[in-house]
């Protein structure tokens, strides 16, 4: 077993000598504490290379044991009750039932290999494994774990399976997440399901995908509704996505408006504003895209409402302006009173679909954390 060990303690030599005559000997050395470390839950747990030295020694030579647990190639281990006992309370009762019925203390592990069981039973004695044991029979130290409810090797176990190198792939992702249920570990089974759906098309051609559709039937429905379900909900997120960048461009063209019609922009403005040779940029990336629509709505002939697009796309800027102004008294912005007024002669259906998108507007302003419009009033929901 290789263990990081660290040496601490020794005497120093006395250096200096206050007479001529033959000094004492030098006192022996101080014992030396080696200690190794651990990890355990993201942790260091230092023991005594000593104390684990003595009990691997005493399962190694199986001084005075009285349990032979037998394995799945015929060899039988030895071990104490005792220690058994206390690391397990599922080998005490096995242990108690044994002797309660007068029968000889022996213990079955069968289904896995005895290495892999011998190095179980050290890990009861020790607290302690080997790295390239555990490389070698995480799985079946997985399974031990769980049935003798050792939780301190099934955590490791766990760990190990999912940060071990090639530990999960592609081809034993499907028999490891099914393993996972059946040991209780959800951290291992998340694991494995994520890969599962991030890499679909490869898995469901593996012969473990295949053997799971024959003996666990509803699991594979289960798996399959999940990745159904969730290419709707990507889709449902993209939608949304897409829907929220019109919601913003809606809201930087309703500040750009305003911008324009108060202050200016550029070469475009109220008629009492005077514009400067080097005026400074505008900071509304809107007001470009907006300044070309408000100069072809000023002199487009079919301006009325339902004819030429882009003055029908005006028409919309202008009455949402309007819906969302908190004082038309006041505003700068064309027709922000006549919109205003013809708004309470509108249908009720019609107003229902104005609210609903000043609402969401005033929503996605919210969640991109910016500002509200200082001129803007929160509309109650219909």
């Amino acid at each position: 077993m290789k263990l990081e060990t660290v040496v601490k303690g020794g005497s120093d030599p006395f250096e200096k000598r206050t007479c001529s005559t033959p000094q004492p000997p030098l006192p022996p050395p101080e014992p030396s504490t080696t200690y190794s470390k651990r990890s355990v839950m993201g942790g260091y747990h230092c023991i005594s290379s000593a104390t684990t030295d003595l009990w691997d020694r005493l399962f190694d030579e199986g001084y005075r044991a009285d349990v032979c647990v037998h394995t799945e190639n015929g060899s039988i281990i030895y071990g104490h009750s005792n220690v058994l006992g206390m690391a397990s309370p599922v080998l005490r009762e096995m242990l108690k039932q044994a002797r309660k019925h007068g029968h000889q203390r022996s213990i079955s592990m069968l289904g896995v290999p005895s290495e892999a069981v011998r190095v179980f039973i050290r890990f009861l004695y020790s607290s302690c494994y080997a790295k390239e044991e555990m490389d070698e029979f995480a799985l079946h130290l997985l399974v031990l774990s769980h049935v003798y409810v050792i939780p301190q090797l099934k955590r490791e176990c766990e760990r190990k399976i999912e940060h071990g190198l090639m530990m999960i792939n592609t081809e034993n992702v499907v028999d490891i997440f099914q393993l996972a249920l059946l040991c209780d570990a959800p951290r291992l089974s998340f694991v494995c399901h994520r890969m599962i759906c991030n890499n679909f098309k490869s898995v469901s051609a593996t012969e473990g995908w295949t053997a799971m559709k024959q003996s666990h039937p509803v699991l594979e429905k289960i798996l399959l509704e999940f990745i159904t379900d969730e290419d709707h909900r990507q889709k449902e997120r993209v939608r949304n996505t897409k829907e929220r960048q019109v919601y913003l461009q809606l809201c930087e063209a309703m500040e750009a408006l305003v911008h324009i019609c108060k202050d200016g922009c550029r070469t475009i403005g109220p008629h009492d504003k005077d514009f400067k040779v080097n005026q400074n940029p505008c900071n509304f990336a809107a007001c470009k895209g907006l300044e070309s629509l408000v100069r072809h709505f000023s002199s487009c002939k079919l301006r009325v409402p339902g004819g030429c697009i882009h003055c029908k796309r005006m028409w919309q800027l202008l009455e949402l302006h309007s819906r969302l102004c908190a004082d038309s008294d006041v505003c700068r912005v064309p027709l922000c009173r006549t919109f205003k007024e013809r708004s309470r002669k509108q249908s009720k259906k019609e107003e229902i679909k104005w609210n609903i998108l000043v609402e969401k507007l005033l929503r996605t302003k919210c969640f991109s954390g910016r500002p509200f419009f200082s001129w803007a009033i929160t509309v109650k929901s219909s």
